[in-house]
């Protein structure tokens, strides 16, 4: 049976991952769309250098689609950006796109409504699970992934360029949600098994910018 091909939207981090291995049952995944931030070099929102995501993507055998925003730009021009790629999917026959939202209705309802005005159906393999089960099944497949962003609106440094580990949720704050949902802390996945390699890298510098601590994992 030919399976029915795929996008989903990639930030590199756990919630991505769990949503591609359950994609992976039902689809054909013809490539995971990151955005970087012109200038930088680096997933828009996490930070995480562009040479480690492309060597993330690699080693999960899929291809990256890249779009590349200007620093701060405006929703209109974001759209207009992708657009454009959007509109190169859609020539290829692909009309559903992937995320890995969880309970955020304005988040999931804003692509929806970007996505119907394309064409494009919107699947959220991760919509309406419980944070707690996630995080278990996430332990449970034996993923392995390291903080790269927190926001000090709920967390200090303490939380940056650590381990996803037991540990590390039961240290969070109530308030905070165990995915993270609400922006209060990003991750890059680097081991596991869908994985054909680890993602090899060394902790850089640790830097307070913009509301968040960021952690540079730099390739090694």
């Amino acid at each position: 049976m030919i399976q029915e091909k795929i996008v989903l939207l990639w930030s590199g981090g756990k919630d991505s991952m769990l949503a591609l291995m359950r994609l992976r049952q039902r689809y054909e995944i013809y490539g995971l769309l990151t955005t970087f931030t012109e200038g930088y070099d680096r997933v828009t929102m996490h930070g995480v250098r562009r040479e480690l995501l492309e060597t993330q993507v690699g080693a999960l055998g899929e291809r990256l689609l890249p779009v590349t925003i200007r620093p701060c730009c405006s929703n209109e021009e974001y759209d207009a950006q992708m657009r454009t790629i959007l509109l190169e999917l859609k020539g290829l026959g692909i009309t559903k796109i992937a995320s890995g939202d969880i309970f955020l209705e304005d988040v999931r309802r804003y692509r929806q409504e970007r996505l119907n005005e394309l064409g494009f159906e919107l699947i959220t393999p991760l919509w309406g699970c419980d944070s707690r089960a996630l995080v278990e099944e996430f332990l449970a497949l034996g993923l392995r992934a390291i903080t790269v962003c927190v926001s000090t609106r709920w967390l200090d440094a303490r939380f940056v360029g650590r381990e996803l580990t037991r540990e590390f949720w039961h240290e969070l704050p109530a308030t905070v949600d165990p995915c993270g949902e609400n922006g209060e802390f990003h991750s890059f996945v680097y081991d596991g098994p869908p994985f054909l390699q680890p993602v090899r890298f060394f902790q850089g510098e640790k830097v307070l910018r913009d509301g968040h601590y960021y952690c540079d994992l730099i390739p090694s």
